[in-house]
C-alpha cells in the first residue's frame, strides 16, 4: 500500500515510475498510462491514510480487508453513482460500524469503495503491509543480485577487480518507490553567485 498513490485532481489509482527534483512519474493502475505530478499536485500513499472512528483512527489497510471479507474478495457490484448519501453511510457500517458520522462524508466512502475496485481491477488483493514488505524486500535482493552479477561481468572483461555495490546504495534505489512527498526546488547557489561578484 505504501508504493501506490491518490493524486488530487486525478482520477483513479497510481504507482511511481521514477522521480526527480520537482516532479514525480506515476503510472495509471487502470490504463497505465503515465503523467507527472508536480511540487503542487498532493500525491498521498494509500499506506499513509486512516479512516475516522469514534475511538481511534483504523488504518485503511484494515478497512479494504473488511471490505474484502464483505464481498468475498470479489470487486463491489453497487452501482456507486446511484447510492444516495445514506446508502453509502450504510454500506459503510457493515465494514466499519465504528466510523465518525461527522467526519467520514459520503463523498469520503464513495473515493474509498472505488479505490477497493481499482486495486482488485490491478491484480492487487492483499492489502497488509507485511505482505508488501515481504515483496519488497524479495524485489530488493533480486536487483542486488543483478548488479552483483552485472558488476562481476564488467570486472572480468576489464580484467580488473571491481568491489560488489553496497547493499545500502541498492536498497535506497530499490525502495524509492516508497517516498510520497515531491523534492521542493533547490534554493539558488548564492555561495557562487557572491565568488562571481567579486570577481568582477
Amino acid at each position: 500500500m505504501k508504493t501506490i498513490f491518490s493524486v488530487s485532481g486525478k482520477p483513479g489509482l497510481y504507482k511511481m515510475v521514477s522521480q526527480g527534483k520537482n516532479i514525480l512519474i506515476v503510472e495509471s493502475l487502470s490504463d497505465q498510462k503515465r503523467i507527472p505530478a508536480y511540487t503542487r499536485d498532493k500525491v498521498i500513499s494509500l499506506g499513509d491514510i486512516a479512516i475516522y472512528t469514534n475511538t481511534e483512527d483504523v488504518p485503511l489497510y484494515k478497512v479494504l480487508n473488511s471490505i474484502k471479507e464483505k464481498e468475498n474478495v470479489q470487486k463491489i457490484t453497487i452501482d456507486l453513482s446511484k447510492l444516495t448519501p445514506d446508502e453509502l453511510r450504510a454500506y459503510f457500517a457493515e465494514v466499519l460500524p465504528e466510523f465518525d458520522r461527522e467526519r467520514v462524508y459520503p463523498t469520503d466512502i464513495k473515493r474509498l469503495m472505488n479505490w477497493y475496485n481499482n486495486l482488485l481491477d490491478a491484480g492487487i488483493t492483499e492489502f497488509d503491509p507485511e505482505e508488501e514488505e515481504k515483496t519488497e524486500t524479495e524485489e530488493t535482493e533480486e536487483t542486488e543480485e543483478a548488479d552483483s552479477e552485472e558488476e562481476d561481468k564488467k570486472s572480468k572483461e576489464e580484467g580488473k577487480k571491481v568491489a560488489k555495490p553496497q547493499k545500502t546504495a541498492v536498497r535506497k534505489n530499490a525502495t524509492a518507490p516508497k517516498t510520497t512527498a515531491i523534492p521542493v526546488k533547490q534554493q539558488p547557489a548564492t555561495g557562487k553567485m557572491r565568488q562571481r561578484t567579486k570577481q568582477k
